[in-house]
């Protein structure tokens, strides 16, 4: 283990990493403050510059990018009202009450230093879930690993904020898109109809840059500048932290396992913990009559959780390959793309690129309290940038990017199309998270149900024989028919209501 250790810290040491990590969280600190950029499209964009990088400098700019702006989506929040990222929207009322009470400093403070504490308690998630879950793993057949992803999928459901049958159906169109190509067991063309670029089937990468980057620059363009910044002086942004931490050591740890525990959760992520971390907060607070009024207990617990499920999404996603967040499934396509295709074998056949992704995050997380200090000092001047300067610019390097990764036009071509996708699924309630899923996840759901099928000689016996898949077999089942069992309640519920009250 300590030569493993040392042989991390050596992977990590070399100057393009140490670059590549700091212009990442200066990169996530701004894109996380531009009001409605989220996290996600802050990594997506990210990329094709990893296209240029080592592996291990490639997966630093990832996990930098990724913590720096889930943290910076708060600032806007508390000075604007207006979350940087979906989640900082969570507490962003409540952020933005302090500041009108003169408390911006102690709201922005309370964001870098619980969102530090979080990350590093889902770092620690990460270092001890992942090598005793990837012994088990070894164990596993294609049986337990269709039903495994299958329930990833459906989990995708049971978080989503939007109706279950819209995620579903979100998920089913990305089930669609995965099956494009011949990369199929039987080889054989699938909806392509006859154009030679779809015979490689649709990336997931360009997918998800359309999806996040392109769509959400359609979204801004569609909607009011917000007002501009009034400029202030702040003064110490971190006094009273530790006094906050004393007081509400129970929230924040409260907020901490929460978002492992959401993180861990396929389809969920930062803004799904946040939201259900300030609820909790405010449903178990001593003083639930001050939230609203700008009280930081709120903003302490999800502050924590929003960066712990950060990287414990990372553990199903090293271990299976089965995404916990949209950042996850990008971080997802960039090890297949540099050779570190994720499974169990990867904490065996190379542990030292696994704790070096470990110390990386450490690194991140103690990054995150000075950068994110000069950057509520800039941030007068970064929130001024207009929106008709910034959104261009995005284009160009999703356009850019999305050429550079096949060197073609049609990666160009699928970004547009998908950009296009995505803004009309978010504009009718359908959740985009939902198809993500699907299309990262397609493949190895087909792959472990045609080859259990091989192995089973067709027969569907094998696949509930194995204990293990009959325990995920029964979740996966139960998950696909909440969503049925929900809709026939709520149709049952007023017709008992409507009896009951003719009685």
């Amino acid at each position: 283990m300590l030569k493993t250790l040392i042989d991390a810290f050596a992977l990590i040491s070399t100057w393009e990493v140490i670059i590549a990590m700091f212009a990442a969280s200066v990169y996530g600190l701004v894109i996380g403050s531009l009001p409605g950029l989220s996290a996600t499209m802050a990594t997506a964009l990210l990329v094709p510059v990893t296209f240029y990088l080592s592996p291990i400098a490639a997966i630093a700019t990832i996990v930098a990018a990724s913590s720096m702006a889930i943290f910076s989506g708060d600032i806007p929040g508390a000075l604007l009202r207006i979350p940087g990222t979906p989640a900082s929207a969570a507490y962003a009322d409540e952020a933005y009450a302090m500041t009108r009470k003169g408390q911006a400093e102690l709201a922005l403070g309370a964001g870098v230093w619980f969102s530090a504490v979080g990350g590093i308690a889902g770092v620690l998630s990460l270092m001890i879930l992942a090598p005793p879950l990837a012994e088990i793993a070894l164990s596993f057949s294609t049986f337990e690993y269709f039903w495994l992803a299958l329930l990833g999928l459906m989990c995708a459901t049971l978080v989503a904020r939007s109706s279950p049958v819209k995620a579903i159906a979100g998920m089913f169109i990305g089930l669609l898109v995965s099956c494009i190509g011949i990369e199929n067991p039987g080889g054989i063309p699938r909806f392509t109809f006859g154009i030679t670029d779809l015979f490689g089937g649709i990336e997931p990468i360009p997918a998800l840059v359309g999806v996040f980057a392109v769509a959400q620059v359609m979204r801004a363009m569609l909607t009011p500048e917000p007002p501009p910044l009034p400029r202030r002086k702040f003064g110490s942004i971190m006094a009273g932290q530790w006094k906050l931490t004393k007081l509400y050591h129970w929230q924040m740890t409260r907020g901490n396992i929460v978002g492992i525990i959401i993180g861990v959760l396929p389809g969920a992520g930062a803004d799904m913990a946040a939201w259900v971390s300030y609820a909790m907060s405010k449903r178990f607070s001593k003083e639930p009559e001050k939230f609203g009024t700008g009280h930081v207990e709120g903003l302490v617990e999800a502050g924590a959780s929003n960066n712990a499920s950060i990287a414990s999404g990372w553990v199903p996603s090293l271990l299976f390959g089965i995404p916990g967040d949209t950042i996850a499934a990008i971080a997802i396509g960039v090890l297949y793309m540099k050779g570190l295709n994720p499974g169990p074998t990867l904490f065996t056949e190379k542990a030292s690129s696994m704790y070096a992704i470990y110390l990386m995050f450490i690194i991140a997380n103690i990054l995150m309290i000075p950068l994110g200090l000069a950057m509520i000092r800039v941030a007068a001047y970064i929130l001024l940038a207009p929106r008709s300067t910034v959104m261009p610019i995005i284009m160009l390097c999703c356009a850019v990017g999305s050429f550079a990764i096949g060197n073609n036009m049609f990666g160009v071509v699928t970004v547009a199309a998908f950009g296009v996708i995505g803004y009309v699924m978010e504009a009718n309630g359908y959740p985009v998270a939902a198809m993500v899923l699907g299309i990262v996840m397609g493949t190895m759901v087909e792959q472990a149900f045609v080859t259990s099928l091989i192995k089973s000689d067709g027969s569907i016996l094998p696949f509930f024989e194995r204990p293990v898949a009959a325990i995920l077999a029964a979740m996966a089942i139960g998950a696909l028919l909440w969503p049925v069992m929900v809709w026939i309640w709520r149709k049952m519920k007023p017709l008992q209501t409507a009896a009951a009250t003719s009685r």
